[in-house]
């Protein structure tokens, strides 16, 4: 009969050190809140039957609809937690007294980047051996200090790890080792101390320098860093490809305005905002491959408020849009169709201002300009029409 495995990731610290008006476990990494990370890995592993999170009172329907917006397979339940992480596990461990699971993998819902590989081989050692916990080789010197700061010995570091969560127990022997240590009145800064304290042994599983904990500002930076990388490196990385036209009419007495360059002709584009066709082709492909309608949902050619817009700024805004859905803009790749008049001279500014609006480098956006051989209205001169390709790349899975 296979193990019942259950995730117990405990969320219910303050984070003081971190500073902010949440808890760190609700502070964004790469589109999404903390703790929605670590859901999502262990929400991938096979082995994992249940999740359990425990969080602070006040955020149990924060938490809540975390669970929800992950739309996480395996069966999961938020509970309160208490003010210290250990206690916070002891009343995890008690809301699972009348379902009591085979093993029980903790986990800081602050280590973001646990890997559902990290969690597997926690799992596995635990069933060969009782007990086991993530952790890394230390690299640098350790050396034991007293209270005066003067050195007492160099720790041998090939006997030395750095400890890391998931930290995966045989539910019997870490439900011991709490009882234990609330009658003792230990205070340990792990769960391992805690099984230790017991004479019981602890086996090493691989973890990784990547599956840090966020505990001050800094580290959210690195976490976004190293997120972004594996993202990007990954073969399954989503990617999402979106693609823009739009055609406007040339008449005298307006500007012509292209990617936010004005450009000397005996005419300009007609639109309501600046016409900029260029930047409304660009525009309308990032919604559209964020799946967010179409310029004109956003910015209605009868509002008002959009007389004159200057459209860099609009597709600033869209950029920011497509963020807040949890993605980023990959690269985009413009052409204009015109037959006058020449837009060469002007392209190096072009491409400039259309990467400055998307927010991205500009080897990552490419402008061409050709003509439609004197066919159509864009042939004849009459009119302006632009095709936008962009990739968009997932902040997140999806």
């Amino acid at each position: 009969m296979k193990s019942s495995v259950v995730a117990l990731i405990a969320a219910a610290g303050s984070g003081t050190r971190f500073g902010g008006v949440l808890p760190k476990v609700y502070v964004e990494l790469c589109g999404r809140p903390l703790l929605a990370w670590s859901l999502r890995a262990f929400d991938a592993v096979p082995d994992v039957s249940r999740i359990l999170i425990a969080v602070a009172p006040e955020h149990l329907d924060r938490a809540t609809e975390i669970c929800h917006q992950e739309h996480l397979r395996t069966q999961w339940a938020v509970i309160p937690g208490e003010t210290q992480r250990q206690d916070t596990v002891r009343a995890g461990l008690q809301a699972l007294e009348d379902q009591p699971p085979d093993i029980v993998c903790i986990h800081d819902g602050a280590r973001p980047l646990v890997t559902p590989e990290i969690i597997t081989d926690s799992i596995r050692l635990c069933h060969m051996h009782g007990a086991s916990v993530a952790c890394v080789p230390v690299t640098d010197t350790v050396k034991r200090f007293d209270e005066e700061d003067r050195v007492l010995e160099t720790l041998d570091r090939e006997q030395l790890r750095a400890i890391q969560t998931p930290q995966t127990f045989a539910y019997p022997l870490i439900v011991a080792a709490h009882r234990h240590a609330q009658k003792q009145a230990i205070q340990a800064t792990d769960d391992a101390a805690l099984v230790e304290a017991l004479k019981e042994t602890v086996y090493a599983a691989p973890g990784s320098k990547e599956n840090l904990k966020v505990t001050e500002a800094d580290d959210l930076a690195h976490a976004e860093w190293l997120m972004r990388r594996r993202l990007r490196a990954s073969a399954d990385a989503p990617v999402r490809v979106g693609h823009g036209y739009d055609l406007h009419r040339l008449v005298e007495g307006r500007p012509l305005i292209l990617c936010g360059v004005q450009i000397e002709h005996d005419r300009g584009l007609l639109g309501h905002s600046d016409a900029d066709a260029a930047l409304h082709a660009v525009a309308d492909a990032v919604l559209g491959a964020a799946g967010l309608e179409d310029i004109g949902a956003h910015f209605p050619d009868n509002d008002p408020d959009f007389l004159g817009a200057d459209s860099a700024q609009l597709l600033t805004q869209v950029v920011k849009m497509v963020a807040d859905a949890g993605w980023s803009v990959g690269n985009a790749d413009l052409t204009i169709i015109a037959e006058a008049p020449r837009l060469g001279p002007h392209r190096k500014k072009m491409v400039q201002t259309l990467a400055d609006a998307l927010g991205v480098d500009d080897s990552r956006v490419s402008v061409k300009a050709t003509t439609n051989e004197g066919l159509g209205p864009v042939g004849e001169g009459a009119a302006i029409a632009c095709h936008a390709v962009v990739t968009l790349l997932a902040a997140g899975p999806r």
